[in-house]
């Protein structure tokens, strides 16, 4: 045996370690962007205020509905008094977020929202809780969303480079997921244990958790470079942006309409999970899995998909699989059957809507220079989010004056009709890859 075979011989075991070592199914493979220590901070960041996310999406509509015997109109008000701030404050927060560095705006984002949500059980101690004070916790909310969430996604185009935003919005659709697929069903025998009311404290300490993981996070920006000093100015510039990008109009015309026929069939599902199924917190939340379980599909295979049929395509037919979920629940009987087309509709939904804003923000992300992002992500979460109040009242008033399943399957119906619109006379399923930045 040569020096040479013996060497080779000595190396064999070290080398088929490392080979059995990134075959194992829970190793991050070369180049993951979880290796990157940034990034793998924001991403659990995410995971965490993922898991108290579940518990508010249930806990509010669940003590509107069974505590407070909200009606179908007032469940529409519910939702709209979070989306009004996006209409009342997005564009002007795009000027200002231009002119910070974003990370302070996200971290005192998500406090503010912790402690809001901390004061909903102490109001119902006091017996003082009513729908109006859950308008008002809906409306701070909104108000935080409106700033913070522009800049959490600001943050992510500073650390992950633009020609991996679809990698990184699957990601963090994957990170929402994972908490998708276990915290319903907790966030529902908690509710169960405890109240709607005061489950909300745990997401409260949740988001306190989330801030802890991004204290110290160090990123380089230069605010307000290349930016006009005037307010009105530099307001004017964000929108003319937008209007001058053809794709960006396009998106926003479909998204903003199907954000509208989501949620005339979004504020009536949980009416229709407990007075038409007759399902109690713990079984809505075990039903909410199955959001999970779309999530999960769409930030595992989402980008594999753009990949295969292009973003812009890939974008249509989430619209398609939202509505196909909608159209369904509003046919199934109200026995066990109908329950299992719950479960269904949350999945169809989950992965639909991971298909639509994996792409959608991804492809407003990329083609837009760094000092506009603030304005530019202002002004698209105004434009769509634009016909969200009349969906949700259309919803709420479908919901108690003609049906609650009039109300789903108007918004199933305008998801599939969005789809082919799209399909047949916009340049979206030409779109294959991300583009660069505009001029």
């Amino acid at each position: 045996m040569t020096a040479e075979n013996e060497a080779l011989e000595k190396e064999a075991p070290a080398r088929d370690a490392t080979l059995r070592k990134h075959r194992l199914p829970w190793r991050l493979a070369p180049g993951d962007l979880l290796h990157d220590k940034l990034y793998r901070r924001l991403w659990l960041s995410i995971l965490t205020s993922g898991f108290g996310a579940q518990i508010t999406m249930l806990a509010i509509p669940l003590t509107a509905a069974v505590l407070l015997h909200a009606t179908p109109t007032q469940m529409g008000l519910l939702t709209s008094m979070e989306l009004a701030p996006f209409i009342l404050f997005s564009l002007p927060s795009g000027v200002w977020l231009d002119r910070v560095r974003k990370l302070p705006v996200y971290v005192a984002g998500e406090l503010t929202v912790g402690v809001v949500l901390a004061t909903v059980p102490l109001v119902w101690a006091m017996g003082w809780l009513t729908i109006a004070y859950l308008y008002f916790v809906s409306f701070i909310i909104g108000c935080v969303f409106t700033t913070a969430g522009s800049a959490s996604q600001i943050v992510l185009t500073q650390i992950v480079p633009r020609e991996r935003l679809v990698e990184a919005h699957a990601k963090n659709a994957f990170a929402n997921s994972l908490a998708e697929v276990t915290g319903p069903g907790i966030a529902g025998a908690l509710i169960r244990l405890v109240g709607a009311p005061f489950a909300l404290l745990v997401d409260a300490l949740l988001l306190l958790g989330s801030v802890m993981i991004l204290r110290g996070l160090k990123i380089e920006e230069k605010p307000g470079q290349d930016m006009p000093e005037g307010f009105w100015h530099a307001l004017k510039e964000g929108v003319q942006f937008v209007r001058s990008v053809r794709l960006l109009v396009v998106m926003a015309a479909m998204v903003g309409l199907w954000q509208l026929c989501h949620h005339s069939a979004m504020v009536v599902q949980i009416l229709f999970a407990t007075r038409e199924l007759h399902l109690d917190e713990k079984q809505v939340g075990l039903s909410y899995v199955g959001l999970g379980m779309g999530t999960i599909a769409a930030g595992i295979y989402g980008p594999r998909i753009a990949n295969r049929i292009g973003v812009g395509a890939s974008l249509l037919w989430g619209f398609g699989v939202c509505g196909i979920g909608w159209i369904q629940l509003a046919l199934a009987p109200a026995n066990t059957w109908g329950v299992a087309s719950f479960v269904l509709m949350l999945v169809c939904f989950g992965f639909g809507a991971v298909l639509i804003f994996i792409n959608f923000l991804s492809l407003r992300q990329a083609v837009t220079p760094e000092p506009l992002l603030g304005r530019m992500t202002s002004t698209m979460r105004w434009l769509i989010l634009l016909p969200s109040i009349p969906g949700a009242l259309l919803g709420g008033w479908l919901g108690e004056h003609i049906g609650l399943r009039t109300a789903l399957a108007t918004g199933g119906v305008g998801a599939l009709a969005l789809a082919l619109i799209g399909w047949r006379l916009t340049h979206l399923p030409g779109q294959v890859r991300l583009p660069k930045a505009a001029a």
